[in-house]
């Protein structure tokens, strides 16, 4: 794998990720400090677990899928890129996105 490319991806998607988490957190101690009724707070504590919550299902659907894809491609004994293993893939994690908003409708 060339390495050349995949440190400043990784570093460039640390650096967004660590912005996005700061941000996060100064807007939610600003709307706490700002003395937000007691209501409000709890809601956005409870919606922010909910997220989380929904977060972990999805990620978990889409590669339990994509691992099943990645199995069928190694299935097929072939050492190339083909169009059919890709497909494989991407029907993968579309199966895994519609089994994840499946199981969303069905929890609320």
């Amino acid at each position: 794998m060339n390495t050349e490319v995949l440190i400043p991806i990784s570093l460039f998607v640390c650096i967004a990720w660590s912005i996005k988490t700061v941000a996060d957190a100064y807007a939610r101690r600003r709307i706490i400090e700002s003395r937000g009724s007691e209501e409000l707070v709890r809601s956005l504590i409870e919606g922010e677990n909910t997220r989380r919550r929904h977060s972990a299902l999805q990620w978990g659907c889409v590669l339990v899928f994509l691992a099943l894809g990645f199995a069928g491609v190694a299935g097929t004994n072939s050492d190339q890129i083909t169009a059919g293993g890709i497909a494989l893939i991407l029907g993968a994690t579309g199966l895994g996105n519609l089994v994840y908003y499946m199981l969303e409708r069905h929890l609320k």
